[in-house]
């Protein structure tokens, strides 16, 4: 593995300023995804950066669109488009005094009226009338004058005749354009054609076909009127007959004869007064009058049968008993003077005696004649009553039997005035219509007629050019988002940290070509031995105790600089003074040996298998402080070695001698090596190549890890290619050489970024 290319980026203080990251998160990985939920979910800046990242794509797209659309539009036929503006009133053409043929346009239903007109004037019975009235469908040369294709004359001469008809249909409909003018009761028929003259033809020809339709419509409404009108009177007139005969039989078949008043229709509760009726409000009125009269005659007689018959009030009031009674005091006067000289036995005093008795039998005949004419007179009126009410109860069955004889009579009678009412009103419509059937009222008019463009319409360079620029830019952008959205690598280290969930430690370019690894390594001043010593900066502020005292570096799959990797963080730690342990724990394919230049016929397997101690193994480097131990023969079984108990007693052994141990693990998928290691060391640096490893590798590999509850510090992104990485001004060219070249190199950078 001595060609992998890692390195970290000089970036140690931004890494450690850097929300999330080691120096601010601590030591568990969990902490760093936690602050990436507080992260905002629409940033402007990462979709700024994603289009300048795939700026030329999205330029090349905008561009290509703008060609297309102008190679388009050049090579396009000029159409000449022709507008007739028409005014159309709202209407209400009333025929009837009350009712009209068409509906009263309201103001709430005003839009409804001009949305109307708007379908008939893109209706195919208009379009129709108006291929008819122009001749459009006549001849080939009228239909290629409005872009429609002549049909093949096969056929009879009326199949021919109607094939043309729905060319000619196709095509008129398909140019005509109606634009309502907001705000007012105008509205635009545009039609377009490559002849500005066949343009405005046409044009015109919607508009007087329309105003020409318009009244048609009104006439035939009018007409229809008229006969739907004769045809209910005929009907209406044959039931009115038919009614009045069932009527008139009915009343002779059961003798209802009815009287009505002289202004008088019928009766209150809708039928007709019978004379019995009559004779029985008449006998009631007169019984009424009896009784009322036998009750006064009967209070007289009660009164005159117990008062005294002098105190009677008729007595009292009669004139002859008042004349007698004159006449008794006069003689009684007469007869107490004459007293006081005479005997009552004197004849004179018996004559006047005599006279008074006389006139006092008088007066008591009379007041016994008055009061047997008061008996008379109540007895009379008892009598009358009696009378009375003996005919009204008689009229009254007749009555009752009457009404239910005229029941059908009743109902016949209101369904008689319920014709003639229907009829009389139907005669009046019809006359009505007839009188206003003739008015030939029109609500639209032409307020502009078409006249030959004299400039095209389409097409319409700018319009075309803006609509191709923003499907240009639209399909560039949309391109993006989807190459964006299928790319599965890990390209950036906001890639790693936003995909995987970790902080990253360090980015190792991408070497030139012809460069290898162990030259890089050994100049000190280039850019790949100075990623190495920003990340042996991180690895330091990845734990409150810094640098772990045990190491493992691990990837998902080979080939992604994990060996470089660890050998660097081992290299760089014991230039500092720090005693380092590198071992080559990959047991499987062990490549570690060549990076160091040692031999590997012992190592590691012979130290997990028990037949060797870690101080016979472990060999010195050209290095101080740098000793190595190889992977040793390749065991049968390297999980159930790195699973024993020998590993935990070779790194508490190797604690005592050395201040680190750097293991170069094997990859993680598709082995158990990884895992089981993971879960003994203090810390873990997960190595991903840029562009080389996809999203659900590195995923499963480091899901693998956590499960063996290992500790991880955070990732080092290799083989980035920071000349092709720039978002936002803000690239990722790490250049950490020193010199004139390179100074100016990153002027030369930083100009081209401004």
């Amino acid at each position: 593995m001595l060609g992998e290319n890692s390195s970290t980026d000089d970036r140690g203080s931004r890494l450690r300023a850097r929300p999330g990251e080691a120096g601010d998160r601590g030591t568990s990985d969990s902490s760093w995804n936690d602050g990436a939920q507080d992260l905002p979910i629409f940033d402007l800046a990462v979709y700024w950066r994603l289009a300048l990242k795939h700026a030329v794509l999205i330029i090349g797209c905008f561009l290509g669109a703008l060609a297309i659309g102008a190679s388009i539009t050049l090579f396009m036929t000029p159409i000449y488009t022709a507008r007739t503006t028409l005014q159309i009133d709202r209407e209400a053409a009333r025929v009837f005094n009350s009712e009209e043929v068409m509906p009263r346009e309201s103001m709430i239903q005003g839009e409804e009226f001009f949305q109307t007109q708007y379908g008939l004037l893109r209706s195919r019975s208009l379009a129709e009338r108006v291929i008819e009235s122009l001749g459009l469908a006549s001849s080939d040369e009228a239909l290629r004058s409005f872009g429609a294709e002549v049909p093949e004359a096969t056929g009879t001469a009326a199949e021919q005749a109607a094939r043309r008809r729905r060319v000619a249909l196709v095509a008129i409909q398909s140019n005509l354009s109606v634009a309502p003018v907001r705000g007012s009761r105008l509205v635009a028929i545009g039609y377009d054609n490559p002849d500005p003259i066949v343009a405005a033809r046409v044009a015109n020809g919607f508009a007087e076909n329309f105003i020409q339709s318009n009244l048609d419509r009104k006439f035939e409404s009018s007409k229809y009127a008229r006969e739907f009108l004769e045809e209910r009177i005929a009907q209406t007139k044959d039931r009115l007959e038919s009614t009045e005969r069932q009527l008139v039989a009915y009343a002779a078949n059961q003798q209802i004869i009815n009287i009505n008043e002289p202004g008088e229709s019928r009766a209150g509760d809708g039928s007709t007064r019978s004379l019995t009726s009559n004779n029985l409000v008449a006998l009631n009125g007169a019984l009424a009058e009896a009784r009322a009269a036998r009750v006064a005659a009967e209070e007289r007689w009660r009164s005159a049968r117990r008062a005294p018959l002098m105190t009677l009030p008729e007595v009292l009031q009669n004139s002859s008993i008042q004349r007698l009674t004159e006449q008794r005091a006069l003689l009684d006067a007469e007869y107490q003077q004459k007293l006081r000289l005479y005997q009552p036995d004197y004849p004179e005093m018996v004559r006047l005696k005599a006279q008074i008795d006389e006139s006092e039998a008088q007066i008591a005949a009379l007041a016994a004649n008055i009061r047997r004419s008061i008996q008379s007179q109540y007895e009379i009126a008892l009598n009358q009553e009696r009378a009375l009410q003996g005919q009204v109860n008689a009229l009254t069955g007749d009555v009752l039997d009457l009404r239910n004889r005229s029941v059908q009579y009743n109902i016949l009678q209101r369904e008689l005035d319920t014709t003639r009412t229907l009829y009389e009103g139907l005669l009046q419509r019809y006359k009505e219509v007839g009188v206003t059937g003739g008015v030939t009222t029109n609500n639209i008019s032409i307020v502009d007629s078409a006249s030959p463009p004299a400039n095209p319409s389409k097409p319409n360079l700018l319009l075309n050019l803006a609509i191709s620029a923003i499907l240009g830019l639209g399909l560039g952008v949309a391109a993006a988002l989807l190459i964006e959205a299928l790319d599965e690598t890990i390209a950036s280290p906001e890639d790693a940290e936003s995909k995987l969930g970790l902080p990253v430690l360090g980015v190792t370019p991408l070497l030139d070509k012809g460069q290898t690894t162990a030259s890089a390594l050994a100049d000190i001043r280039s850019a790949f031995s100075e990623a190495y010593y920003s990340l042996r900066t991180s690895l330091q502020f990845s734990t409150p105790d810094g640098t772990p005292s045990s190491l493992l570096v691990s990837s998902a799959r080979p080939a992604e600089g994990k060996s470089t990797t660890a050998y660097a963080i081992a290299l760089n730690l014991a230039k500092v003074g720090r005693r380092v342990l590198l071992v080559d724990g990959d047991l499987r394919n062990p490549s570690m040996h060549r990076i160091v230049g040692a031999g590997s016929e012992r190592g590691m397997s012979n130290l997990l298998s028990g037949s060797a101690a870690l101080d016979s193994l472990a060999q010195p480097t050209a290095q101080e402080n740098l000793s190595f131990i190889p992977c040793g023969p390749l065991p049968p079984n390297p999980a159930e070695l790195w699973g024993g108990d020998r590993v935990r007693q070779f790194l508490a052994e190797a604690r005592e001698k050395y201040d680190h141990v750097v293991i170069d693990g094997p990859p993680v998928l598709g082995f158990a090596d990884s895992p089981l290691l993971a879960a003994t060391v203090g810390g873990v640096v997960f190595v991903t190549e840029s562009r080389g490893t996809r999203r659900a590798q590195a995923r499963g590999a480091l899901r693998r890890l956590r499960v063996g509850r290992a500790h991880l510090l955070g990732i080092v992104l290799t083989k980035f290619n920071a000349k092709s990485t720039n978002y936002g001004g803000y690239d990722y060219a790490y250049d950490y050489s020193y010199g004139p070249d390179s100074g100016r190199d990153r002027a030369g950078r930083k100009a081209k970024r401004s």
